[in-house]
């Protein structure tokens, strides 16, 4: 009789620590028809995949012009924390995949004012779980209710088309950033203005990168000549070549109130002018470019 009351009593604790477990999460996911995969910024620079959360927020998935392969995540949140903590993030199927279990994919940092995110190995894993139509899930202590704890699920529904252009997308970007071009030295044949061809290469470059962000604050064009040749000369020759490279500027889209030319002649030598070899090396002209 004892044993009987005993379990009667221990189911109904178990009940109600389920119900109470279950009130105290809440979940902030998108209806299956309801789920919104886009993709946004498909430019050669940046590559962005965001998916609405309802009530709460965006998922974004995005990759930057660079030498490197990247990916990261972000967590774009409607309320941001109020204090620090640590959320742990799954892939969890859905209930359409019995007999499958959710896995761990990585613990996200929690920063008081900042949205969440994660870095580009636990981004890759959250996009190739949601490829094979897992959900990943984000679970952390809710910091406005000291009761309540929050999912917050990535519904793997009308991802597939979307995903794939933004793979596109991704292949298709500069495999350079504004920072490896930032600071340029272009170098020139003997005394023309004709650049070397590892030069041109360059200057293509920058011309590709302005193809897709014009938007640059400052272009600083300093030109300057090796020690061969009169100083007059030089310094006229000097800001030819810092001239033409302004006028390649200006025909890629930047204002030309935003390109100032300076032209040194034969002065602040990079290298002696003992010989061919080293006066080659003089003759340039360093573009240095700032963004806001």
């Amino acid at each position: 009789m004892f044993n009987k009351m005993f379990k009667t009593m221990f189911c109904a604790i178990l009940v109600a620590l389920s119900v109470n477990s279950a009130a105290a999460l809440r979940q902030y996911t998108a209806k299956v028809e309801d789920s919104d995969w886009q993709l946004k910024d498909e430019t050669r620079l940046q590559c962005t995949l965001s998916h609405k959360l309802p009530g709460y927020g965006e998922a974004l998935f995005s990759s930057f012009a660079s030498k490197q392969l990247n990916m990261e995540f972000e967590l774009d949140m409607l309320r941001l924390p109020k204090s620090y903590g640590v959320a742990a993030v799954y892939s969890v199927p859905p209930k359409w995949m019995p007999g499958q279990v959710q896995r761990a994919i990585a613990d996200m940092t929690i920063r008081k004012q900042y949205d969440g995110d994660l870095p580009e190995q636990a981004a890759w894993t959250m996009l190739t779980e949601l490829e094979k139509g897992f959900w990943p899930t984000i679970y952390y202590q809710d910091w406005y209710n000291p009761y309540d704890k929050v999912a917050v699920g990535l519904n793997a529904s009308n991802f597939a088309l979307p995903y794939t252009q933004f793979a596109e997308c991704v292949a298709n970007l500069l495999p350079y950033s504004f920072q490896d071009i930032a600071y340029t030295v272009l170098n020139y044949q003997f005394n023309n203005t004709k650049l070397t061809k590892y030069s041109q290469k360059r200057l293509a470059m920058i011309g590709e990168y302005l193809k897709e962000d014009t938007d640059l604050e400052l272009v600083l064009l300093d030109g300057y000549t090796d020690s061969y040749g009169g100083r007059e000369i030089n310094k006229e020759i000097s800001i030819r070549r810092a001239v033409e490279i302004k006028a390649f500027f200006s025909s890629m889209g930047v204002a030309p109130d935003r390109i100032e030319v300076t032209g040194h002649g034969e002065r602040r030598h990079a290298a002696p002018n003992i010989n061919e070899s080293t006066r080659a090396k003089n003759r340039r002209v360093v573009i240095r470019m700032s963004k806001p």
